[in-house]
């Protein structure tokens, strides 16, 4: 680590990690710090036994084939690979799906009785919609104007959206069809080799472009002077630097690493009714060696609750899972099974606990997620040899997140976000912020947004 650089990213989230690499390209002198002992952020990995869990899940649209063609590589797009077997099981309906526009509107005509017509129209408002239009419809009020009383059919559209970054019936309906109708262009994909070899490949890549790394690196303090930022602490040592990109929790990049005196009062004001996303567990199970699953999908989205509920989601007694399954396909020349299971949750629900209570409550979710599994693979407790659970707070311990928040900020965050750096010169964000920019696609585009704005004012202010 150098005493100076024209740039410090804070936090190697997919947001940071292609903001430094995509400034470093661009020839600016890059610090990537990272406080946990490895990147990634919340699309990391972790090794016990013989098994890799992936900690995110691997599933995200085809838009990222291009992103990591255009910003990491072609070695990096050609092993994005398409998701084939999508199920779904709950009280309303047990269907399989590819999850792409044909295949949805198939299943809404045909399964769920819905004239082609309304399901024509609906994806043609949902393409027409833009981040830029002042439309206040919530995602609620855009179901009952096209499926009016349909439950069924808004859980079909809904429920996997919320798996996967906590969104609700309540939220902007802008939010839910961009995120919605990226999946329905081509379907799901994944990451050939899974997790651990991306960010392997991506680590590479970084120190190749010149990228100076450091890990179980805290940034105690970003330095302002003169309303604009000058340098960083890191583990105690100070670092002169011309800009931040912090890829992080925004409270706590405002409120605690940067101060609030940096800050105009009416952004404070505004700031402080953003609100949080909810956060998450997990369990992870890993398959004896020699062990084989059988295939029951490769993403598959259960409940157990009547109708769609995003406050039943969230609650402790946990009814709605979504198991990623990992057969040794996504990790070529390894023979290793895993299944990931995890569950929308809320902070305030495990921070309160004591560490008797907390140890006994992570006991019993994963004895619950076993019972759960069995459903589904009956001998899961003769070929499983290992689990593991991830609470909130672990998410919060890793990450920084405050609340452990997944996904970072609900939608109005990204206003915030993307104004930082008029506040305090040289102070940007990126990360998941509003349900926009959540998502291994949005933090990674988001993280292209950001370098291209801390390129401009590097060379405006040089």
């Amino acid at each position: 680590m150098k005493d100076r650089y024209d740039i410090v990213v804070i936090g190697s989230g997919l947001g940071g990690l292609t903001s430094a690499n995509r400034l470093a390209r661009a020839g600016h002198s890059v610090l990537l710090v990272e406080q946990h002992s490895q990147i990634g952020g919340l699309a990391t990995y972790f090794r016990r036994k013989s098994h890799i869990f992936d900690v995110a899940l691997h599933g995200f649209p085809v838009g990222m084939r291009k992103s990591l063609r255009k910003y990491w590589g072609r070695e990096f797009s050609d092993r994005v690979i398409q998701v084939k077997s999508i199920r779904f099981d709950n009280p309303q309906y047990t269907l399989e799906s590819t999850f792409d526009t044909a295949d949805f509107s198939a299943k809404l005509t045909e399964h769920f009785k819905i004239p082609q017509e309304t399901v024509k129209a609906f994806f043609d408002a949902l393409a027409a919609m833009n981040y830029y239009d002042q439309n206040t419809e919530t995602t609620g009020e855009l179901f009952n104007r096209f499926f009016p009383g349909r439950t069924d059919v808004w859980r079909f559209l809904m429920e996997p959206i919320t798996y996967a970054n906590g969104s609700t019936l309540n939220e902007p309906a802008i939010s839910y069809g961009i995120v919605f109708g990226n999946f329905m262009s081509e379907g799901v994909y994944t990451f050939l080799g899974g997790t651990d070899c991306m960010l392997k490949m991506m680590e590479q890549e970084l120190l190749k472009n010149g990228v100076d790394m450091e890990k179980s690196c805290r940034a105690d303090k970003v330095l302002v002077e003169g309303g604009k930022v000058t340098g960083v602490v890191l583990n105690g040592k100070e670092v002169g630097c011309k800009s931040v990109v912090f890829n992080g929790s925004m409270p706590r990049l405002v409120h605690e690493v940067v101060g609030d005196e940096c800050f105009q009062q009416d952004f404070l004001d505004g700031l402080s009714k953003v609100r949080l996303s909810t956060s998450s567990c997990q369990v992870y199970m890993g398959i004896k060696p020699g062990e084989k699953l059988p295939f029951i999908g490769d993403l598959l989205f259960t409940s157990t609750y009547p109708t769609f509920d995003s406050d039943a989601l969230c609650a402790r007694t946990i009814t709605s899972r979504t198991y990623s399954v990992y057969y040794p396909e996504i990790r070529p020349g390894t023979t290793g099974y895993s299944i990931v299971a995890s569950m929308n949750a809320r902070y305030e629900d495990w921070a309160g606990l004591s560490r008797e209570q907390y140890k006994a409550a992570k006991a019993a979710m994963v004895e619950d997620t076993l019972n759960a599994v069995s459903r589904y693979v009956p001998n899961i407790r003769a070929i499983c040899d290992y689990t593991e659970a991830a609470t909130p707070l672990t998410f919060s311990r890793y990450t920084g997140h405050l609340n452990g928040a997944t996904f970072g900020t609900k939608f109005e965050g990204l206003k915030y976000s993307m104004e930082m750096s008029k506040q305090v010169a040289g102070l940007f964000h990126t990360g998941s912020v509003g349900i926009i920019m959540s998502g291994w696609l949005g933090a990674a585009n988001y993280g292209v947004i950001v370098a291209n704005d801390v390129d401009r004012y590097l060379v405006r202010n040089n």
